[in-house]
């Protein structure tokens, strides 16, 4: 794996202030950051979650997804607590990029759901690589996590990285009219763990 660790820098936010890792992918240009506040090195377990990128959600507020409020959502839970890490991905569109994203949109205005849109344009139904995490694992000397997801696939991804997950902590948030049938299809589809009832951020 050729990821490789770029500089860090403070970032002030409205839950805090973290410090901000710039990671580079020099097989397809790409750059990652990780987040995080306090102390992340040692045993002790730190609260974490993947966060894939997402404009639409992230950066315009789209109500499609509940991709922005998770982000949120995470943040302030770090900054309640005072140490954690957000390992943000360039993974847009669960893999397929943002102008494929924007025509599995379109073909979920015609009626396909999030699964289906994806495998209509020939991509799978997740094309993420979670193996680029193990570099910023190790720059950042992270041994233990307590993850922030609902999607079980995460949870392994890191396990079979070889970083155990001592907790899964419940992530939901963000549910609206718009939104209902794209959760559904990751609760059926995709084998995210979702209750009745949202969390509390």
């Amino acid at each position: 794996m050729t990821i490789r660790y770029i500089e860090s820098s403070r970032l002030p936010t409205p839950w805090g202030t973290f410090d901000m890792h710039g990671f580079e992918d020099p097989d397809n240009n790409k750059e990652h950051l990780v987040l995080t506040m306090g102390d992340v090195r040692g045993e002790e377990p730190v609260l974490a979650r993947i966060h894939s990128e997402c404009l639409t959600g992230d950066a315009l507020f789209s109500l499609r997804c509940d991709c922005g409020a998770q982000l949120q959502a995470a943040m302030h839970k770090i900054a309640q607590q005072g140490r954690g890490a957000i390992f943000y991905l360039r993974q847009e569109g669960r893999g397929i990029g943002l102008l494929n994203k924007i025509r599995a949109y379109k073909l979920q205005d015609c009626g396909a759901d999030t699964v289906e849109a994806n495998e209509a344009l020939g991509f799978g139904a997740d094309m993420r690589d979670y193996s680029i995490l193990k570099p910023m694992l190790n720059h950042l000397e992270i041994e233990q996590i307590r993850l922030m997801t609902n999607n079980p696939r995460k949870v392994k991804a890191f396990q079979d990285l070889g970083i155990p997950v001592v907790e899964r902590i419940s992530h939901q948030t963000g549910r609206n009219p718009h939104n209902v049938k794209y959760l559904e299809t990751k609760k059926g589809k995709l084998g995210h763990l979702f209750s009745d009832q949202q969390d509390d951020d």
